[in-house]
């Protein structure tokens, strides 16, 4: 049986404790009886504030009995003592307790009234000009603007942080927009999605065949679309899928010509764009995709080389190959020799194929030339592995383009994307740039990246075109080699060195749709256990983990991850996360916990950032927690450990790689999610020590060629797959991925052929 809340009415005294940015606070209540110590979300309430409080009481093990808030409503004070109160709070600025006396003094319960009603007779008061009572007019007014829009959104199921957010973007023009398009919230305010707004909408009683909410249902059908991959939907599919989304009961009919014509309507508001009358872009999309293939072409500048240039390239390369005690093959000094010369080069292949080999002396040349150079990959992880490999700095291309924190668009919009200091105006200063690992790059970073660099930089991009597409929108390394207008040199060659490797050959042998070689007694660092029963693969998981693979691989448990094809079920992320947090990270007395919607998070647990946060503040802390270094930026795929949860201040802290530090408020625990299991697609551009692969059945879509293939070279020094050699079987014989609906491509060609 569900608890009674507690229901109480009272001022606010003062804070004990308050985070300015997530509204929590710690606050001394006094009712008509006593006074309590409450805690929760606070936004918007001041020192001074009549509340009615929900909540329930709980003991705190050090601070005693609190009353615990689930929500509050502001209320008008309704008599003189409580008048004097709120006015000498400080929540009106000019006023403090003397002149707040005096005003109550003076018209006692009609305070209130006299000042909306009649502000010019507060001038009657000494101490108070006519323009003093004018701004204490236009202050009471604003806050019981924002009270009552507060209220009024409340019933629509509107939390009190999103209200506020509501109001200071409309104001009073919050009544007349939910009357008549309540799907502009979508649009405008960032935490609103199309479902909400829907909801609002049936409430206040919009049509359901209304204008605005199948044309908020196309671009809602697209953002989805998005998270798929897609730039853009063939007409059908938007059609199809915005049909499916709209038509929720037999009164919501949403036929395929209403949709048409909403669609033609977002075009000539220019918010969608079509292409070769079947291809529906978000226009940001389009013109993201056209802006990358624009500047591709300023970018991709070749060098006329005659016979003796080439020949003073070779001797240069081959001057540092015996330097450095390597021998390229014929493939490497052409990507080498392509990378001097022409402006854009591509350079793919699979593990074992040289590429790092080929980077560093790409890096070796410029460098014996005095050129500079930058080196940047997508992830932490990958600009670890880079910067190790290479002894040179690599940093993330969010570092690169010096992320600023801000969000690019000027109001609060529903755009994620990043502001960067870097850009048309601050371009960087380099005569080469190397981006590893693009495979991960999505069409906003690559945008991005491009207005950054001006033309006669020389662009290497490396990559496995192998490997999945990145999480966000786009396949930009693949649509680039598909386009055929870079130079893209493909290593196939895999060195001897390599060849000792069981991961690397079976990486190919996947790769070519060949059988995989299993032979636990043989191999180093290739196992297959054929196990059919999950209890079992959890129970050898755990041993592996735990106890046998750290001194194998000579690495941490926490450093050996668990790959997964899918999310649910009972070998996907979530169930398996259950599993290994109650057996690597039990329950123990000392590790403090807290609940967030489904989820339990505990001092010591391994987590993932799952969104780019560019506002979230990091810090690494040297002895007497001294801080060192800080900066801006948390972004998807970044993983750390819980150091701490305080309960008191509402908040927790992750330590992330390289020891930075970012502090959660419990409101913003959605960002993240325990990682000791992380599905395939999320593990893209890491590497770690040991994968550990539990294949037992799944959807057909997710059990493919390309999935496996980039789980197993995640691996640096172990695969141990766990589960049925038939599911094995199947993946590598499954060539089936989900199709991306991208442009690139096609802009890249049309502009080039241009």
């Amino acid at each position: 049986m569900e608890k009674e809340l507690e229901q109480i009415k009272g001022y606010i005294e003062h804070f004990i404790y308050r985070n300015a940015d997530n509204g929590y606070g710690v606050a001394n209540l006094v009712t008509e009886d006593e006074e309590i110590i409450c805690t929760g979300n606070f936004k918007d309430a001041d020192v001074g504030d009549t509340l009615e409080v929900r909540g329930e009481y709980v003991l705190h093990p050090v601070y005693g009995q609190q009353l615990k808030m689930t929500g509050f409503k502001i209320t008008v004070p309704d008599d003189a003592a409580s008048m004097q109160r709120y006015l000498g709070s400080g929540a009106i600025h000019g006023i403090g307790e003397a002149l707040a006396a005096r005003i109550v003094k003076k018209f006692g319960d009609e305070t209130f009234r006299i000042i909306e009603d009649e502000p010019e007779r507060l001038a009657e008061i000494k101490g108070i000009s006519e323009k003093k009572a004018r701004d204490i007019a236009v202050q009471m007014a604003e806050k019981r603007e924002m009270r009552d829009a507060m209220i009024f959104l409340q019933q629509y199921g509107i939390s009190n942080t999103l209200a506020v957010k509501i109001f200071n973007k409309y104001g009073s023009r919050i009544y007349g927009i939910l009357k008549e398009n309540p799907y502009q919230l979508a649009d405008d305010i960032s935490g609103v999605g199309f479902k909400t707004a829907d909801e609002i909408a049936g409430k206040v009683g919009i049509r359901v065949d209304s204008e605005y909410r199948i044309k908020s249902g196309i671009m809602y059908a697209l953002l989805q679309s998005s998270l798929d991959g897609n730039t853009y939907l063939p007409m059908e599919h938007l059609v199809r899928r915005t049909i499916e989304l709209l038509s929720g009961g037999p009164e919501a009919v949403i036929d395929e010509e209403m949709v048409k014509v909403q669609i033609s309507n977002l075009m000539m508001e220019q918010k969608l764009v079509c292409k070769n009358n079947d291809q529906v872009f978000a226009a940001s999309y389009y013109y993201e995709e056209q802006g990358c293939a624009a500047m591709l072409c300023d970018l991709n500048l070749a060098e006329n080389v005659t016979a003796r240039d080439e020949q003073m390239y070779l001797s240069s390369i081959m001057e540092i190959e015996e330097r450095r005690g390597i021998e390229l093959d014929d493939l490497q000094r052409e990507a080498v020799l392509k990378s001097i010369s022409n402006g854009i080069v591509i350079i793919t292949g699979g593990p074992g194929t040289g590429k790092t080999t080929t980077i560093n002396t790409i890096i070796g040349y410029y460098a014996a030339q005095g050129m500079d150079i930058m080196l940047a990959a997508p992830t932490g992880r990958a600009a670890k592995r880079m910067t190790e490999a290479t002894g040179y700095e690599a940093r993330t291309i969010h570092r690169l383009l010096e992320v600023s924190g801000q969000v690019s668009d000027e109001d609060d919009s529903r755009s994620s994307a990043a502001r960067f200091e870097r850009n048309r105006d601050n371009p960087l200063e380099a005569d080469a740039i190397i981006i590893d690992e693009m495979s991960m790059v999505d069409i906003h970073l690559f945008y991005a990246l491009l207005k950054a660099i001006v033309p006669g930089t020389h662009l290497i991009l490396v990559g496995d075109s192998s490997q999945l597409p990145s999480v966000g929108p786009g396949q930009v390394l693949s649509d680039l080699i598909g386009s055929g207008r870079f130079p893209t040199i493909v290593l196939r060659k895999i060195f001897r060195q390599a060849e000792e490797s069981d991961i690397v050959m079976n990486a190919h042998r996947i790769h070519k749709g060949e059988r995989l070689v299993l032979n636990n007694k043989e191999s180093k660092d290739f196992f297959f256990l054929e196990r059919s029963d999950s209890n079992v693969i959890y129970k050898h998981m755990i041993q592996l983990i735990r106890d046998k693979l750290p001194g194998y691989v000579k690495a941490e448990p926490f450093d050996i991850q668990v790959l997964t094809p899918m999310r649910k079920g009972p070998l996907g992320a979530m169930q398996l996360n259950l599993i290994l947090q109650e057996y690597l990270n039990p329950p123990d007395s000392s590790k403090k916990e807290h609940e967030y919607g489904d989820m339990l998070f505990r001092e010591g647990d391994k987590v993932m950032q799952i969104k780019n946060n560019y506002q979230a503040q990091w810090e690494v802390v040297g002895t007497h927690n001294i801080p060192v270094d800080s900066g801006m930026g948390i972004f998807n795929g970044d993983m750390g450990i819980i150091r701490e949860i305080n309960e008191y201040s509402q908040d927790m802290v992750v330590e992330y790689d390289e020891h930075r530090r970012v502090r959660y408020p419990f409101s913003e625990l959605d960002e993240i999610e325990l990682s000791y299991a992380i599905t395939i697609h999320k593990s893209q551009g890491s590497e770690y020590p040991a994968v550990i692969l539990p294949l037992l059945g799944g959807p057909r879509m997710l059990l493919n060629r390309n999935l496996l293939y980039t789980a197993v070279t995640r691996a640096k020094n172990t695969v141990c797959i766990l589960g049925s050699s038939q599911t094995l079987e199947q993946m590598v014989d499954n060539e089936e991925q989900l199709r991306r609906f991208t442009g690139l491509k096609d802009r890249i060609i049309s502009f080039f052929d241009a």
